[in-house]
């Protein structure tokens, strides 16, 4: 548009103040004469696409078309309680964990002569829990699918489905107190000498110096990283719906510079695919990548697994000498008996603590020693 067609150019035209049919009343304007033809000739609103669906809505729908397929005891019951714990704001992975435990147990009623919910009875939940241990499931996995038939049958009975005996004297299973899968000291060595790849050296060292999930490390993008203050951002945990900052050391830094050297620079995520269109790396490649390299070191009957990285990183810390309450908000969690499960004193430190502890007791001096009563 030239600098002389604004003199017959209406500024409230732009506003919608006028009629759509004006144009054709100032057919033969100047204004019109002169107009440029890539003018746009309809300055109406235009109307907004439709808001893409958000990740927790596509696995919302996702699972309940998978409820729809099964022909399960109670559907729309298991329907609307999905619902509701989207409503809740329920995390996607709550929900997953949900659908399946439901669909396992409801379709597990249907061959006792279930047919409605009305009819469950206590002895139900016990053959579920017994056909689930004799599946060869392990106890964790076991309680959690049975915490879910529980909050399944609370909702049935704030709902009047059920009555509330079914809540009384509750299954409750004894769960091992297994020793934290930390790696030795002369395997993680092994395996960091037989890394020899830029991308997957960085992957395994900002695991072993964060502890970070593996899912929260892949979901990581490069604005995510603060390289001066050698920290990453995790914004929003998928597990735990919270946020956190965590740091890595100088080994970590080096290795990540080095990647960031090579990588896409078109790509958000901070690790991503070998495809060109690929824009993320997922789980099942770092395992196979990690499997790789503790073929290479001779440690595949090991049992070690990518998430022995974040158990040796808590590990390391609390050996020396970080309080399990610092410890706990590193790695995320919301319960300090869960990072004591995750987090021991080595035999080496315990024999170490031991002497000291007896040196300064044959010294006259038995309170000496009170910087490791958090560690006991």
């Amino acid at each position: 548009m030239n600098y002389d067609q604004l003199s017959f150019l209406n500024p409230n035209y732009f506003h919608g103040c006028h009629p759509s049919d004006l144009r054709s009343y100032f057919e033969n304007d100047p204004f019109f004469e002169n107009l440029d033809p890539a003018f746009p000739l309809n300055l109406a609103k235009a109307v907004a696409p439709p808001a893409k669906p958000t990740f927790r809505q596509q696995v919302l729908k996702r699972l309940l078309e998978n409820i729809s397929a099964h022909d399960l005891v109670g559907k729309p019951y298991v329907e609307q309680y999905l619902h509701d714990q989207y409503r809740r704001n329920c995390r996607p992975n709550t929900l997953r964990l949900t659908a399946t435990s439901l669909t396992l147990f409801l379709s597990f009623l249907r061959p006792l002569g279930k047919t409605h919910l009305e009819q469950m009875q206590r002895q139900d939940i016990e053959a579920f829990v017994e056909h689930e241990q004799d599946r060869g499931l392990k106890p964790n996995s076991v309680r959690t699918r049975l915490c879910a038939v529980y909050a399944f049958v609370r909702f049935l009975i704030e709902n009047k489905i059920v009555g509330y005996e079914l809540m009384e004297r509750k299954i409750r299973l004894k769960l091992p107190d297994l020793l934290p899968r930390a790696m030795d000291p002369q395997d993680l060595s092994r395996l960091l000498c037989v890394i020899d790849n830029t991308r997957d050296r960085a992957l395994i060292l900002l695991l072993l110096r964060t502890g970070m999930r593996i899912g929260e490390l892949l979901n990581a993008k490069v604005d995510d990283v603060d390289l001066r203050q050698q920290k990453i951002l995790i914004y929003l945990s998928d597990k735990t719906s919270e946020g956190r900052v965590v740091y890595y050391s100088e080994d970590a830094q080096q290795a990540l510079l080095a990647w960031l050297k090579l990588r896409d620079s078109c790509k958000q995520r901070l690790f991503y695919g070998q495809g060109k269109k690929s824009q993320c790396l997922c789980y099942g490649a770092a395992r196979m990548m990690f499997n790789k390299y503790l073929h290479k070191a001779g440690l595949q009957y090991s049992g070690y697994t990518l998430h022995c990285l974040r158990h040796t990183y808590a590990t390391d810390l609390l050996n020396a000498g970080m309080r399990l309450e610092c410890l706990q908000v590193l790695l995320g969690h919301t319960n300090l008996e869960v990072t004591r499960r995750y987090a021991r004193l080595s035999d080496k430190t315990r024999e170490n603590g031991y002497f000291s502890a007896m040196e300064n007791i044959l010294k006259g001096d038995r309170y000496a020693d009170d910087e490791c009563d958090h560690q006991l």
